[in-house]
């Protein structure tokens, strides 16, 4: 049996790492604040090879998403195709010719990162606001268009599997500031302030083996357990992003709250959270040459007043 929380134990951890107003009554970017240009120019000279790796999924119709919580894959379509150029659709046009198309997918379809407007706890999300900041229009507050120049700072991978001698966490299985702690000295990094920490559980490798996403949407994960949260808010860290669809060990070791550390890092810290990132060839890529460290570029799109983003995250090394 894993390790359980009380509803008392969340809530004081929450006001142990609440930021609000730490940077201000008006503040929308909560630890993001951590990066500054110093952080930046910093994580730039890590840039030795010219080698860029994405960290993102494909955006199509073979992702995870299976309808739980509304969400669904990615639908692509066309526009204008080359059917339309056939039959001289587009003769009104002198000398060419075009293709168009459009997509149509919830936003935290695929890989993704959580805008602090994303998650609630008591009707407030980060730095007091309330819910009825967000309406049908989207968020007031805390949109994820307040980050759209922020997310460039150093990338540490913390490959647990690796660490643990296998191919992948199990379902259910917690991962501890211990193992954080191991995977950082296998990695031979040090974690600090502005950092963007990226965890590999290796359940998209899993995936991929079995060829099939099966319960990964929701469905039971492995992931960061409640303790991790200490492990992280202590560092300062930037954010953080993993492998899975929501980042924490699922069946949750809270039974009187989803998501605890959703609660604690992004309502009360204001901590950016990225899930369902593709870390398979990073995890790769870092075990050949030993680095673990890179400079992480990954802004999201500047969708006015959404509650997350797709990404496409680059580590450069």
């Amino acid at each position: 049996m894993g390790q359980h929380y009380s509803m008392a134990d969340i809530e004081a951890l929450a006001q142990k790492y609440k930021n609000w107003g730490k940077w201000g009554a008006e503040d929308q970017l909560g630890t993001l604040n951590y990066i500054t240009p110093e952080k930046v120019v910093s994580a730039a000279q890590l840039v030795t090879q010219g080698k860029a790796i994405s960290l993102a999924i494909p955006f199509d119709d073979k992702g995870p998403q299976t309808g739980a919580f509304g969400r669904f894959n990615p639908i692509h379509f066309m526009i204008q195709d080359g059917g339309d150029i056939a039959v001289g659709a587009q003769k009104h046009l002198p000398n060419l010719q075009y293709t168009d198309d459009a997509v149509t997918m919830p936003l935290q379809c695929a890989t993704q990162w959580d805008a602090l407007a994303h998650i609630l706890y008591k009707d407030k999300m980060y730095n007091g606001y309330g819910a009825e900041v967000v309406t049908s229009s989207g968020a007031q507050r805390n949109g994820i268009e307040n980050a759209k120049s922020k997310i460039i700072s150093r990338g540490v991978l913390l490959d647990i599997p690796r660490y643990k001698g296998k191919d992948w966490l199990e379902p259910g299985e917690a991962i501890q500031p211990e193992d954080l702690d191991g995977a950082a000295a296998l990695g031979r990094v040090s974690v600090g302030t502005g950092d963007i920490v990226i965890i590999r559980t290796g359940q998209i490798a899993q995936v991929r083996a079995e060829n099939d996403w099966g319960t990964y949407s929701g469905g039971d994960a492995p992931g960061l357990g409640v303790a991790c949260a200490s492990w992280l808010c202590d560092k300062q860290v930037a954010g953080y992003a993993t492998d899975t669809w929501g980042t924490e060990v699922i069946p949750n070791e809270t039974p009187d709250i989803f998501q605890p550390l959703h609660m604690i890092l992004i309502v009360h810290a204001g901590m950016l959270v990225g899930e369902i990132f593709d870390l398979e060839e990073l995890a790769d890529d870092c075990a050949t040459d030993g680095v673990y460290e890179f400079m992480f570029v990954a802004p999201p799109l500047t969708i006015t007043g959404a509650v997350g983003s797709p990404v496409n995250p680059q580590a450069i090394k």
